[in-house]
């Protein structure tokens, strides 16, 4: 055990470089067992520490992934503002498709934007919670400034889209990714077929659906 070595760690830099580690230890057991099945014990052991030592960095395992769900955010609405920004118009199915694809491809992220609401926003502090939640209205006025632009959606609207498209490729990647013993159950009966669902194109036509019922522009008028 390195404990002794963290213990030393006296300097921001020396800090940062601690957090930063856990972060990428997070990350990495996240993507390969699922946010849901990782403790605290899990990322301690993947960057050499004691539980308690770890504690000096984050308050709970659940402020870890909620400091990788506003990292998530901040890339996710870096690479969709750069693809709706080389757009000088758009219909509501090809911003649908932009929307869904680009949270289709980061299924850690999918997998945070479920847990987010259901317990990482719930066993860490108010001030936590409030920076997580400053980091994603931040993004979500960045990508709506793209929305209006090309759609002319109202901040009620940008809002009903944003979290419509979080939220269910947050829910749909749950169903897609069910397990092995229950994606074995479902395979094998037709009858259940549809519980395994592509996140993609079924997110892709929820919203296709929301901003053409909003009345954003069609194809014609666009």
């Amino acid at each position: 055990m390195n404990e002794p070595a963290f213990r030393r760690a006296r300097s921001a830099e020396a800090k940062q470089a601690r957090q930063d580690a856990i972060l990428e230890a997070a990350r990495t057991l996240g993507r390969r067992h699922g946010i849901r099945d990782v403790t605290l014990t899990d990322i301690a052991t993947a960057v050499d520490m004691h539980k308690s030592a770890l504690l000096r960095y984050f308050e709970t395992r659940e402020q870890i992934f909620l400091e990788l769900t506003a990292e998530g955010w901040r890339q996710w609405s870096s690479d969709l503002r750069g693809d709706l920004r080389r757009r000088e118009r758009a219909t509501p199915a090809e911003i649908a498709a932009v929307l869904a694809g680009t949270l289709a491809t980061r299924p850690l992220f999918c997998d945070l934007l479920a847990q987010a609401p259901l317990n990482l926003e719930r066993n860490v502090s108010m001030e936590s919670v409030r920076s997580f939640k400053l980091t994603t209205l931040g993004e979500v006025e960045l990508i709506g400034a793209e929305l209006t632009r090309l759609l002319h959606l109202t901040e009620q609207q940008i809002l009903d889209t944003i979290s419509t498209a979080t939220g269910m490729a947050g829910a749909l990647w749950q169903m897609a990714t069910p397990g092995a013993r229950l994606r074995e159950l479902y395979t094998s009966d037709p009858r259940l077929g549809h519980a395994i669902v592509e996140v993609e194109p079924r997110l892709a036509r929820i919203l296709t659906a929301l901003l053409t019922g909003l009345g954003a522009p069609s194809a014609a008028t666009a």
